[in-house]
């Protein structure tokens, strides 16, 4: 009698004890980290800005590895957010503009490197956009880490504000960004006492350092070389021999501080 008395006590015991806890949403910021309800949820609680970031696939030199844009943009889209604090961030876009294919020109002249013709490029963004607008999200910002996407992002955000004009959503082509890298750090680079050679446009001192602070990885140390000229041009604009995660970092700043502040302002307009 007692044995039969025990067993459903036992069993109702340990039905309480398994029952499982509710599930909470991940600290993070990437849309592609979260599931459809919590991006609803969050939707619905504030954070309708969605940063939609940029890259490309190219190549960078002998020392630095053809996602550079993809990681660099990625890393600082996610510090961009957090510090907006009602934004998303969208995946990163891999492929983008490098150049003809026959002949070929720009950067797909190297191996590895990947393009996509420039109105394909404007396609895909666009249809981002217009998948952003339809889920609620009202600021949708381009974060272009690549020179080759400045020109599309503008032409697609300048067309859907024309159209989207009697709408509450707008669309940012996010240019604070990119000047920020290209023109900003560059001079406090040269501020510091290097020269225009070392800091270079592309795979130099600038682009290396940027690198070191974001992933280290994706930069080999032991194959840093300067500019070989004209005669001997392999994909280096400057001299990255210099280049250190500290620089780098004075950079990322100057990046993530230029571009929530431009965003920022561009919000307060609507």
């Amino acid at each position: 009698m007692r044995a039969t008395t025990a067993l459903p006590l036992a069993l109702g015991v340990l039905s309480i004890t398994f029952v499982p806890a509710r599930a909470q949403a991940p600290d993070t910021v990437l849309l592609d980290e979260l599931t459809w309800t919590e991006v609803r949820h969050l939707i619905k609680a504030g954070k309708t800005t969605i940063l939609v970031p940029l890259g490309g696939t190219e190549q960078n030199g002998p020392h630095l590895a053809l996602g550079k844009h993809n990681a660099r943009v990625r890393v600082l889209s996610e510090q961009i957010a957090r510090r907006l604090g009602d934004a998303l961030v969208a995946p990163v876009l891999a492929y983008v503009p490098e150049g003809g294919l026959n002949p070929p020109t720009g950067h797909m002249r190297f191996p590895g490197t990947i393009t996509v013709p420039g109105d394909t490029f404007e396609k895909v963004i666009e249809s981002a956009a217009r998948s952003f607008r339809l889920h609620g999200f009202r600021d949708i910002v381009f974060l272009g880490d690549s020179g080759s996407t400045q020109a599309g992002q503008r032409a697609v955000a300048s067309r859907l504000a024309r159209e989207w004009k009697d709408s509450p959503v707008r669309v940012h082509a996010g240019e604070e960004y990119y000047r920020a890298a290209e023109i900003e750090f560059p001079r406090l680079l040269r501020d510091r006492g290097f020269r225009e050679s070392e800091v270079g446009k592309h795979a130099g001192l600038a682009d290396t350092s940027l690198m070191l602070a974001v992933d280290p990885r994706l930069v080999r140390m032991d194959r840093l070389k300067p500019d070989g000229g004209p005669e001997q041009f392999d994909g280096v604009d400057g001299d990255p021999r210099k280049s250190t995660a500290a620089l780098g970092q004075v950079g990322t700043d100057a990046i993530v501080a230029r571009t929530v502040d431009a965003i920022k302002k561009a919000v307060a307009r609507r």
